[in-house]
Order: C-alpha cells, then structure tokens, then sequence
C-alpha cells in the first residue's frame, strides 16, 4: 500500500495501533521507576533508603545494557521480517517481564532469589524496550505524509510519557483512594505489573491488525545480507556517530527530569512521595501534549532550529534550575522549575525519532535508528539515577548537575555541525 493513497482514517489506525503499543512497553517499563520507592525493601536487606533506591536503581540501569541487545535483535527483525512482527515480538517480551515481577516472592521469602529474579525481569524488559524504540520510531516515520513527518513521529514520546502517565495515574490512584502506605509497601506494589502484563493482550492485538510501510515493502527485492546487518550499518558511519551525539546530551536530561526526578523530588527536595508523585503526573501530562506541537513545528522550520534551541537553553539554564530546585520547599515552585525543564528538552524529544529514521535507507532503517540510540541511552540515560545517587551519597550532589550541563554541549557540538534531516531525508529515497 503506498503511503501517497492511505487515507487519514488509515494513517491515523496505523500510528494509534503502533503507538498503543509502545505506550503499553513504556508504562511496564516506567511501573519499575515510579514504584521503585516502595517496593525496594521488598527486595533488599538494607535499612538505609538511599543505600535501597540505589540497589533498585542499579537494577534499573542492568535493565538498560539489554538495550543494545535489543535494538540489534529486534532491528534485524524489522528490517529483515517487517516492522510489523518486530513490534508485536517485543509486546510479548514485555509483558512477561512484568509478569515474573509481579510474581516474584520477597527478599524474606525467598532471599538472594527475590533480586536475582528482578534482575531477570529487568533484563527481558530491556531487551524488549530497546528494541521497541528502533521499530517504532521507523514504523511512524514510515507511515507519516512528507510534510507531516514531525507531527506523527512525536507520537512515539507522547505514547512513551503517557506510559509513565498512566504508571503514575495507578501510584495516585492507589495512594490517594486505595490502600495505605503500608498496604503499597507490603503488597500493593504488585498491582501495576500485573495491570501491565494484561495491557499487553491489547497492544497485542492491536499490532497484529496493523499492515506493513511501503518503504520495507519496496525493499522486500534486496538480499538479505543488506537487510538488517551490522557490516551493512556500518558502511554509513556519519550517520551513526550522528545518532550517538544527538542523543547522547537529550537522553540524560530526559531521564533526569521524568524517571529520577520523583526520587529527586523525595530524597533532595524533602516533598512527600504523594506531592512528588503529583508534580511528576501533571508536569509529565503538560509534557505530552507538548510533543505534537514542537513536532508540528519541525514540520514548518525544520528540525535543526529545535534542537539547537534545546543544546543552548540546555547548556545555560541546567545548574541553575536544579541548584534552585534543589533548595525550594514550595511544591509548586518545584512544579514550575520542572516544567520549564521539560520545555527545553521537548525540542530533542518531540523530533529525535523522525530526525534518526531521516538519517538511513529503509533496509537498515529500524537497525540504524535503534542500536547506537540503544547504546547511547543504556551508558547515559539508564546510568542517569544511579550517578546522581552516587553524587548525592558522597555529599557532591550538584557535580551531576555539571555532568549534565557537559552532556547537552557535547550534544550542541553536533547539533551545530549537522544538516537539517527534514530537507535530506532518506525517507523521500523510499
């Protein structure tokens, strides 16, 4: 079917089945981030909070290295099999994962079994979202009009912040109405993997009923050893170095400002788990809806001018809104530093997936976007919690602030040097 004769109603069908599905990935993957504070001394001996939430966390970044993995395993797939099967492979992953924590006995029950299982869980759910980024990202840009690339790529973080949204929707909705605290510590933690794994029959579904992109479909001629090969990836090593600098800057302070910043909020600020666990869901939801805007507006003056805005207001305004964050004790005043955050990182997150897919042919698209984003995000974006952890035991907290800052230049060094993808687009080859 070519993408020039899809009608919106199909288009629409077509990004609503694989962003639902992505949503459905995201949310088991952050039901880890946002549960983690009640959930860790189930796991772990340590009396110590922060000694906890670091264990916890280092799991956490474990779950990231399977990314690479997965970004290759799942990449080879989409661009070998179809873009199709890939996603609903990596549903299936997911949702067993999620599964096997939720099952999973407690340290008292079961002793170096219980993290040793969390281990594994985190490993299968990390192989799946690693993966998942790389086929989705290629999926949406594929099925997206010319002029409207920006707009229906930005869905991918819509549906990855609305995963987070409805993890953090379930956190408030069993403290505030549900269960007490003790009841969230002792048992109720589970609920939410167990929600996941049943998300999964959905997503499934709905993936299973999606129709292939032209551009693989026009490729389907191409020998397969051009198809999905890293010797293939590697023939074209601008682009690849140019996902791992674009990346590298933008992942870190994402994390920092969504999966770390409720424990932030709880460990430095000193709000409570319900008030931090508020700014993170309405700050987050404005964050979403933020996405198709800054995605539309790519759409009109390119993506470059996007991300250069987030490298330079990233740069200047990083130390200054966290130190000041830092030292508030007004839960708004927190709010409204948090979401100036969240603006300046929109202009990498809204446009990062289409500017990766506008880099590579279709034959190596799903690969290429996925794996050097994946080792990028496992080194940077899934170490983000445990380093500022480290930082903060040690009594340096505000280093990781500088480290961040560091990051994002780094980042505006290539947003600098690189042509604007929207007016070089491998997608107008296909």
């Amino acid at each position: 079917m070519n993408t020039t004769q899809i009608t919106t109603a199909q288009r629409i069908k077509a990004i609503v089945g694989g962003s639902v599905g992505n949503l459905v990935e995201w949310y088991d993957w952050y039901a880890y981030a946002a549960f983690a504070i009640y959930f860790s001394n189930s796991f772990f001996p340590d009396s110590d909070l922060n000694a906890q939430l670091m264990n916890t966390a280092g799991i956490f970044a474990v779950g990231f290295l399977m990314r690479p993995i997965g970004g290759w395993i799942f990449g080879s797939i989409a661009d070998k099999v179809g873009r199709k099967k890939a996603m609903t492979l990596s549903v299936l992953l997911m949702s067993f994962g999620s599964l096997l924590i939720a099952l999973t006995p407690t340290y008292k029950t079961i002793g170096i079994l219980a993290p040793a299982l969390l281990l594994i869980a985190r490993l299968l759910q990390g192989l799946s979202v690693g993966g998942e980024y790389g086929v989705s990202a290629t999926y949406l840009s594929e099925m997206a009009s010319e002029n409207r690339r920006g707009f229906y790529s930005s869905f991918q973080y819509v549906t990855l912040i609305g995963g987070q949204l409805i993890a953090l929707g379930i956190q408030l909705i069993l403290q505030k109405l549900l269960l007490t605290e003790t009841q969230l510590e002792e048992w109720g933690w589970r609920i939410p993997f167990v929600i996941g794994a049943l998300l999964s029959v959905i997503a499934l579904y709905l993936r299973a009923n999606l129709h292939e992109t032209e551009a693989f479909e026009n490729k389907k001629e191409v020998s397969d050893k051009k198809k999905g090969t890293v010797t293939e990836l590697l023939k074209h090593p601008k682009a690849l170095l140019t996902v791992i600098g674009l990346t590298l800057g933008g992942t870190l302070a994402f994390y920092t400002y969504t999966t770390y910043m409720q424990k932030f909020l709880v460990n430095t600020v000193h709000l409570t788990k319900e008030q931090s666990t508020l700014i993170s869901f309405i700050s987050l939801f404005i964050f979403a809806c933020l996405q198709p805007v800054f995605g539309a507006l790519s759409d009109k003056i390119g993506r470059r001018p996007l991300l250069l805005g987030f490298g330079i207001l990233g740069t200047l305004c990083t130390v200054p809104l966290l130190t000041t964050l830092s030292t508030t004790t007004s839960m708004w005043t927190a709010f409204f530093l948090i979401m100036a955050a969240l603006i300046i990182v929109s202009g990498y997150t809204s446009i990062n997936a289409v500017v990766k897919a506008e880099l590579f042919p279709s034959e190596i698209r799903a690969l290429g976007v996925g794996l050097p984003y994946a080792l990028t995000v496992a080194i940077f974006g899934g170490t983000a919690e445990y380093i500022a952890l480290w930082f903060k035991q040690s009594g340096t907290e505000q280093y990781f602030y500088w480290y961040i800052t560091g990051c994002i230049l780094f980042s505006l060094i290539v947003y600098a040097g690189m042509k604007d993808t929207k007016d070089n687009s491998s997608l107008d080859k296909d």
